[in-house]
């Protein structure tokens, strides 16, 4: 099954020219390292309500297999994707974000502090990742194994 993916890099100083991101495009070159192809990327500011329409319309409209955020999952009162992703979630998928996690905490005591969930939206899997390369990287690393098998069986594509 062909993946199609979409990048969303979640900055309010990356949406208005202040700050150069990284984490997206390295998101977008392991994806398609690993034959995921990305057909949608965007830059947006920490705005709940906006991403969470971006989210939809992703999901609902352009009917992308796999959307990843990186970005707004840490403390900060404007960190706000992990809610904006629970506003557009259908089911949770605890198991992604609990692996991501448990492999940061060995490279870092920080990665507790990361919030990002995982869920599903209609037949769209939603993946936060942190907003540093470096982060968003490592996460993704960590769950790339299982992500086509998960993203076949959310689609539809596999009966059990």
């Amino acid at each position: 099954m062909a993946i199609r993916a979409g990048v969303i890099t979640v900055s309010d100083k990356g949406s208005i020219g202040e700050r150069v991101d990284t984490a997206g495009p390295a998101v977008v070159k392991l994806l398609t390292a690993n034959g995921i192809e990305v057909s949608e990327t965007a830059m947006i500011a920490d705005e709940r309500a906006e991403i969470a329409a971006l989210l939809r319309r992703w999901s609902d409209e352009t009917g992308l297999d796999l959307i990843l955020t990186a970005g707004g999952t840490g403390l900060a009162p404007r960190d706000v994707t992990p809610e904006a992703t629970q506003d557009v979630a259908e089911r949770q998928v605890p198991g992604f974000a609990e692996v991501m996690r448990a492999e940061s905490r060995k490279k870092t005591p920080l990665a507790d502090v990361s919030r990002a969930v995982v869920v599903t939206r209609g037949r769209t899997l939603i993946i936060n990742l942190p907003g540093s390369e470096r982060g968003a990287v490592e996460n993704l690393e960590a769950i790339l194994p299982i992500l086509p098998h998960a993203v076949e069986v959310a689609s539809g594509n596999q009966s059990h």
